[in-house]
């Protein structure tokens, strides 16, 4: 096994030209593989004599040692490769590693803001400046479309249809969809268009940047992120905060209010219902008046 390991971690340095910290990962997770080993069979044996169900044992202990599922994971993939090579170099017959699945990870529930904290932090930007106006329709928008930033900032003049109250966002995978632009947005929107200021080689036409810096040119990602950080401390909100997490607060209101999950699902423009699904943390009591509105014998009243 020793000779073994040594031979994988000269390939991954000499043929795959892998960096010193990858080297320094295979060596530590192969060295941990082999100290299990040798307690549980007082040696280490041969690349060939390594069972499928030996590297079960291997997981289990490391579950119950309470490592995290991302560093099981890790370990795992690199005995997939150990073993892959090993049997490509006629070391073992086949890969003990191959069956051998990752644990499944615990998906964490988004952070978001309630309902309230929403209307501080959208009052917050001040209405008398054209930063301001900017940053509250930034805001706005956002939270109206459930827009992840890099679609906000690429929205263009021709995008926004504010007379029928919709926005075209370009997401990810060039794929398009409609997004709500609802009347609190609008009006925001409205009032920073009037302020906006255009670069002079940016001609007022469709392609113009709805979103722009102070020298007239389309905002930048990490000035949103900035900006939105200058905001959550004048309105004392949770510095977690970020532009996502106005996403996540779309979606999670919309289906608190009793909303389709499918059509969260297509105003957020994800492919699979299996994303959405993260934000089907409603509370107890939105989930019992959804219940008592549409159970024909949930309430007392129906049954006297």
């Amino acid at each position: 096994m020793h000779a073994a390991t040594a031979r994988f971690l000269r390939y991954m340095l000499v043929e795959r030209n892998a960096s010193e910290l990858t080297i320094k990962s295979y060596r530590e997770d192969l060295e941990a593989l082999g100290e299990y080993l040798e307690e549980c069979f007082g040696g280490v044996p041969e690349p060939s004599q390594i069972t499928t169900f030996d590297l079960r044992g291997y997981v289990s202990a490391l579950g119950e040692a309470d490592y995290a599922k991302s560093s099981i994971s890790r370990r795992l993939a690199s005995l997939r490769s150990f073993f892959r090579f090993a049997q490509r170099e006629g070391l073992c017959d086949n890969n003990p590693a191959k069956p051998l699945r990752n644990p499944r990870r615990a998906r964490n529930l988004p952070h978001f803001l309630s309902t309230d904290e929403i209307g501080r932090l959208l009052e917050a930007p001040p209405a008398a400046t054209p930063s301001g106006l900017r940053d509250r329709a930034m805001l706005e928008a956002t939270y109206s479309a459930g827009m992840r930033v890099s679609e906000l900032v690429g929205i263009n003049d021709g995008d926004l249809d504010l007379d029928e109250g919709i926005v075209r966002i370009r997401g990810k995978g060039k794929k398009e969809r409609l997004g709500p632009i609802g009347s609190f947005a609008n009006q925001a929107i409205t009032s920073w268009l009037d302020k906006r200021k255009l670069a002079d080689d940016i001609q007022q036409n469709r392609e113009a940047p709805v979103f722009t810096n102070r020298f007239g040119r389309r905002i930048t990602t990490r000035s949103v992120g900035r900006m939105l950080e200058k905001h959550l401390k004048t309105s004392g909100l949770d510095l977690r905060t970020s532009p996502h997490t106005l996403r996540h607060s779309f979606a999670t209101h919309l289906l608190d209010q009793g909303a389709d999950i499918r059509s969260v699902q297509e105003l957020l423009g994800h492919k699979s219902l299996s994303t959405t699904q993260i934000y089907t943390h409603v509370t107890t009591s939105s989930l019992r008046r959804v219940y008592e509105k549409a159970h024909p014998r949930a309430s007392r009243s129906a049954a006297t």
